[in-house]
């Protein structure tokens, strides 16, 4: 029998989207209480741990999401990465569809996750794909620039990327409270 999150997937792929990616089971799997909510996968890269979105990717986006949660005190256990747009089809641009369509399948996600308590919305995609879904939710919702090398280009954006390890922690200080 396939756990929870592996036949979210897997009912993610029939749909022939595009390649989607596994959760990482070194994060909490369905006992997160933070959920970080990523833009798109990318393309695999070299040396990816075998289709994950995971923060041991050989990415700069992973090393910032592994150096930001260390930073901020936050345990692995606690946490799942995610996308909004679940689906890597050849390309980072994001249509209207695949936003609606993100959404839809976000509504499904968060029905597995019955400990989750937090959510921070990574990058503009996040924040458009999420937000309305989670208006209606008992959940504390956090948003930050995506943690890439392209958010941290420039002085505004640089300073927003910095603040990540804080947003961060504030996150997992509200979905570990009360």
């Amino acid at each position: 029998m396939l756990s929870p999150l592996a036949a979210y997937v897997d009912s993610l792929r029939v749909q022939n989207r595009g390649r989607v990616p596994d959760f990482d089971p070194h994060d909490g799997g369905v006992d997160a209480r933070l959920l970080l909510l990523l833009e798109k996968p990318g393309p695999r890269p070299a040396g990816a741990d075998a289709g994950y979105v995971s923060r041991d990717n050989p990415t700069p986006t992973a090393a910032s999401i592994r150096a930001g949660m260390a930073a901020a005190g936050v345990p692995r256990e606690g946490t799942l990465l995610w996308n909004a747009v679940p689906w890597w089809n050849g390309t980072m641009r994001v249509c209207a569809a695949e936003k609606r369509a993100g959404a839809v399948e976000l509504q499904g996600l968060l029905g597995l996750l019955p400990r989750l308590r937090s959510v921070v919305l990574a990058g503009s995609v996040a924040q458009a794909v999420a937000s309305p879904v989670l208006a209606g939710c008992n959940l504390k919702v956090f948003r930050c620039v995506h943690p890439s090398p392209n958010a941290r280009a420039g002085p505004a954006s640089s300073e927003a990327w910095r603040k990540l390890p804080d947003i961060w922690r504030d996150a997992w200080e509200a979905a570990t409270s009360a």
